[in-house]
């Protein structure tokens, strides 16, 4: 996936329910970073580990190792999770949040719902195995993009190479990290039934990918098939930004407001991902909406950017409102009617 765009460029069975494992806790960390963006958390917020969170030591399951009834910072949890892959951190931070680890895999749910996530139910903040707990590649892409998009101050985290917590160090799991220097991201991922699994994310020059690797039979493999669909993917495609976010396309008509015109723009860069020696045939038209009424309000949509390619439509775009307009007063309102009225005749 173009991780600007999010369009799929290569998927075989992206939409299968499988076991995603520790990829479970992109969700969990999102959900911390986004918390903390909001300020609903701190990074220094104390965070206690209860008897349910505390991870007794054994080699079945990964551990940040931190201190029964004890507690750690938001911050070093969030690292736990993302670099330890600690499920006594990704559980402890659960019921900080939620109040209990399954209230907190509702949130999970309602997340994965308004991210799009179609087919992804999540039982635990860990990925520990759950016959009802499953996602899909294409899920766990469009979580991917949404770590990177919305998270951004906290997003290096998951380059991080290790971590060191209560005098243990650790390792990022993602092998890629130590071997191609584009490579920034994200999880990896195992339990016996799930494979070994990989979500990954690679930056050369302006275009950002994102691989998903779901049920390989060893580290080596989910590392050696994300590099393969890496080179394959940035030798092949390109993303270009034809269109730049606050850019005025245009001003819409607006009856009945203090202004007659409203300005029209995009909120965010219209990316768009598309064969190598393509771009030239690329073609985008904005197409404001008729018989707008005020009030309007900031970024509200106003129209759409279509794009083609070879006269084929490849990509839309909400055209905003880059400016509010309030409603204006009874007699010019009554004065509009009347104007709409009679051009509606003639």
């Amino acid at each position: 996936m173009d991780a600007d765009s999010g369009r799929v460029l290569a998927a075989s069975n992206p939409d299968v329910q499988l076991e995603p494992a520790s990829l479970t806790k992109m969700m969990t960390s999102y959900i911390v970073e986004h918390a903390l963006v909001k300020g609903r958390l701190n990074e220094s917020d104390q965070v206690r580990v209860s008897e349910h969170a505390w991870c007794r030591g054994t080699s079945a399951e990964s551990c940040m190792y931190l201190p029964l009834n004890g507690s750690a910072s938001v911050i070093d949890m969030l690292r736990g999770v993302i670099i330890q892959s600690g499920n006594d951190a990704s559980k402890a931070l659960a019921e900080h949040i939620g109040g209990s680890e399954p209230a907190f895999a509702e949130i999970m749910n309602a997340e994965a719902k308004r991210l799009g996530m179609k087919n992804t139910n999540f039982m635990n903040a860990t990925g520990l195995p759950d016959p009802a707990h499953l996602s899909t590649a294409r899920d766990m892409a469009t979580l991917a993009q949404a770590i990177i998009r919305d998270n951004p101050k906290y997003y290096p985290i998951y380059s991080e190479k290790e971590f060191t917590y209560n005098n243990i160090k650790q390792g990022n799991r993602n092998a890629l990290l130590y071997t191609d220097p584009t490579v920034d991201g994200l999880k990896t991922g195992h339990t016996e039934n799930a494979g070994y699994c990989l979500v990954a994310s690679s930056k050369r020059g302006n275009m950002r990918l994102i691989s998903v690797v779901m049920g390989t039979d060893s580290m080596q493999a989910r590392a050696d098939q994300t590099r393969a669909l890496f080179n394959w993917g940035f030798s092949s495609y390109e993303t270009i930004k034809p269109l730049a976010a606050g850019k005025v396309l245009g001003e819409a008509q607006v009856w009945f407001g203090r202004e007659s015109l409203v300005k029209a723009g995009l909120d965010r860069d219209l990316s768009i991902t598309l064969p190598r020696g393509q771009k030239d045939k690329v073609q985008a038209v904005t197409r404001l909406l008729p018989d707008l009424e005020a009030p309007i309000a900031k970024g509200q949509k106003v129209g759409e950017v279509v794009v083609t390619l070879d006269g084929k439509t490849i990509a839309t775009q909400s055209v905003v409102a880059m400016e509010a307009v309030e409603e204006t007063n009874f007699i010019v309102r009554l004065w509009h009617h009347l104007k709409r009225f009679l051009s509606n005749l003639f």
